[in-house]
């Protein structure tokens, strides 16, 4: 019996070991929604040996967490910056670059808002602060109520540039964690305006706003003015469940879930 007890103990080790652990961190738009249904629909395909661990707290924590080897694969809604990829290559990780998919940046108002347009340069103006009171855009008088995201968000810095000429924020913006967060605020809040990834844009409460005449929908992925890519890093030779991962992601397979969830295929 103890020979018995023994072997199914080291049975188990045996499977404790086999099962692989892979590490993403990064973007909150990639893995709020988008990184653990692609994850769950992976291990469904014959890969329940894998177990994920995902981070999502902004792409600017992608980068350190590849160079100290705390993930395997690093989450991004922007590319990599010159001085995170050399940081990375001072740790002996040579990034390599892996798009995934189409994101659209969408403009919401509170539903009950009467604005359901704006050009592209309200928005600017509103967002750096010039335009301050829903009279100015045909609204209802009222403070406008700016919801971005936080400075560690690559969405954060890819707003900047495509919808604000690289110009500050408001100093009234209020900063919020991720996209379900501003699509929250905006829709408890009339007065409310912020910007969310496409996956978000039907978020009840709110109301996506058209940008000088284009619907911000999938099938305007390429006419709309805040269309940006959305990638994945790992190392040059990543481990086998990372690259299985990302060979998954890029099959027909994967890119059914990465539409499924509100992405554009890429």
């Amino acid at each position: 019996m103890k020979a018995i007890s023994t072997l199914l103990a080291t049975a188990a080790l045996i499977s404790m070991s086999s099962a692989q652990t892979l590490s993403l961190k990064g973007s909150d738009t990639l893995g709020a929604k988008l990184i653990p249904q692609l994850a769950e629909s992976f291990k469904a395909a014959g890969n329940k040996g894998v177990k994920f661990e995902i981070a999502a707290e902004g792409s600017t924590t992608a980068f350190p967490a590849l160079a100290n080897g705390t993930a395997q694969i690093g989450m991004s809604s922007r590319k990599v910056k010159d001085d995170e990829r050399t940081f990375c290559k001072t740790k002996g990780v040579y990034l390599k670059e892996h798009p995934i998919c189409r994101d659209m940046l969408v403009v919401i108002v509170n539903k009950n808002s009467p604005v359901s347009s704006l050009t592209k340069a309200q928005v600017a103006k509103v967002f750096t602060g010039q335009i301050k009171d829903w009279s100015e855009l045909g609204g209802a008088p009222g403070p406008i109520s700016i919801y971005t995201r936080n400075t560690s968000s690559g969405t954060y810095k890819d707003w900047q540039k495509l919808a604000m000429g690289g110009r500050d924020y408001a100093s009234t913006s209020l900063k919020m964690a991720g996209n379900e967060q501003i699509a929250q605020e905006v829709a408890k809040n009339k007065n409310g305006i912020g910007y969310v990834g496409l996956a978000y844009a039907k978020t009840p409460g709110t109301k996506a706003i058209v940008i000088d005449g284009v619907e911000p929908t999938e099938s305007n992925a390429a006419k709309y003015v805040y269309s940006r890519v959305c990638y994945l890093y790992a190392p040059d030779k990543p481990t086998a469940e990372a690259q299985s991962f990302l060979d998954y992601i890029k099959s027909s397979a994967g890119q059914e879930i990465v539409k499924k969830v509100g992405f554009v295929q890429y």
